[in-house]
């Protein structure tokens, strides 16, 4: 019974001890994302901190590239089209 709870008692301190792992850009760039969907600044301004402003503005472009593709082959248009409708514009 005490080996149990004394190898019990080692997990816990080896999952305490662990560091977290560090962020990812494209869980940066979700955080971030969402959060500014949601009006949450201090969640983006966490989501800030985990990459360089460069590699954030690059995730941002490339969330954006695959929310419009996606959206257009769901609606069956393309591409130019929905990025337009998205940002208010009249069609081309």
């Amino acid at each position: 019974m005490f080996d149990k709870l004394r190898n019990l008692w080692r997990a816990n301190e080896t999952v305490r001890g662990k560091e977290e792992r560090p962020h990812n850009l494209f869980e940066a760039v979700a955080v971030y994302v969402a959060a500014s969907a949601d009006d949450d600044q201090d969640r983006m301004d966490e989501a800030t901190g985990w990459v360089s402003p460069e590699a954030l503005s690059f995730g941002i472009s490339e969330l954006a590239c695959r929310a419009v593709i996606a959206l257009a082959r769901e609606r069956d248009e393309s591409p130019t089209d929905v990025a337009r409708t998205l940002l208010g514009l009249p069609a081309a």
